[in-house]
């Protein structure tokens, strides 16, 4: 079954060129032009991904990603065209499970729908992993801590996952990128701390001094197996 995305972008040569790009490529598109337009077609219509520029007429495309986020788990790509460091921090710390500056090819762009789509589809495995109060459950994509559900996005699902398939093992971030992405792309270093932060403040008791991924400096992250109040 073709897989459904929402493109949400005032720019509508722009939004009829990727539309028409992507249809060809086997997926169905639906397009909005206003940050309102697309939250009511999420309101109405179930979709396996969204594509959502930044720089929208009415709400903030950032705005646009909090509402999406704060009601489902659908994978989000933002475009912005201003391409700034900050503008990444800001959408992937809101929640974003990507990001793609403009201008961009469409075989970019496609690679990267793909990449955040297998990740939110990825297989399952035999049983949870088991990390003291911490459970990361594949089947579900679930995160639990003392048995309360944690929010992540699937890049962050993902990641938590790979840092615990390889506890104890030092990870740098171009490692956790190729374990995690699948995709080649031009590595943004920022990206990965970013999401290990979010990560932290579901997880940590104290992100601020976290016990379970713990920082190597000048090396990049590792997951610690056990806290020291684990038998």
């Amino acid at each position: 079954m073709a897989e459904r995305l929402l493109i949400i972008d005032d720019d509508a040569r722009l939004a009829a060129m990727v539309s028409d790009y992507l249809t060809a490529a086997g997926f169905i598109v639906d397009r909005r032009f206003t940050g309102r337009e697309g939250l009511a077609a999420l309101e109405r219509m179930a979709f396996d991904a969204v594509i959502l520029d930044v720089m929208l007429p009415d709400i903030d495309g950032f705005e646009v990603c909090r509402t999406i986020r704060a009601r489902a788990q659908t994978p989000i790509l933002m475009l912005t065209a201003r391409g700034e460091e900050t503008d990444r921090i800001v959408g992937l710390e809101i929640g974003a499970d990507d990001y793609l500056p403009k201008p961009f090819s469409p075989r970019e762009l496609q690679a990267r729908v793909r990449a955040i789509l297998r990740r939110g589809r990825a297989p399952a495995e035999d049983a949870p992993l088991r990390f003291g109060r911490l459970q990361i459950d594949r089947s579900s994509r679930m995160v639990r801590v003392d048995g309360e559900e944690k929010t992540l996005t699937s890049f962050q699902f993902d990641l938590l996952a790979a840092l615990a398939d390889n506890a104890g093992r030092v990870l740098n971030r171009e490692r956790l990128m190729d374990l995690v992405k699948g995709v080649e792309f031009d590595a943004f270093d920022r990206s990965i701390d970013v999401h290990i932060s979010r990560i932290r403040a579901a997880i940590e008791d104290d992100p601020k001094h976290p016990r379970r991924i713990i920082t190597v400096r000048g090396a990049g992250y590792v997951f610690a197996r056990k806290q020291d109040d684990e038998k």
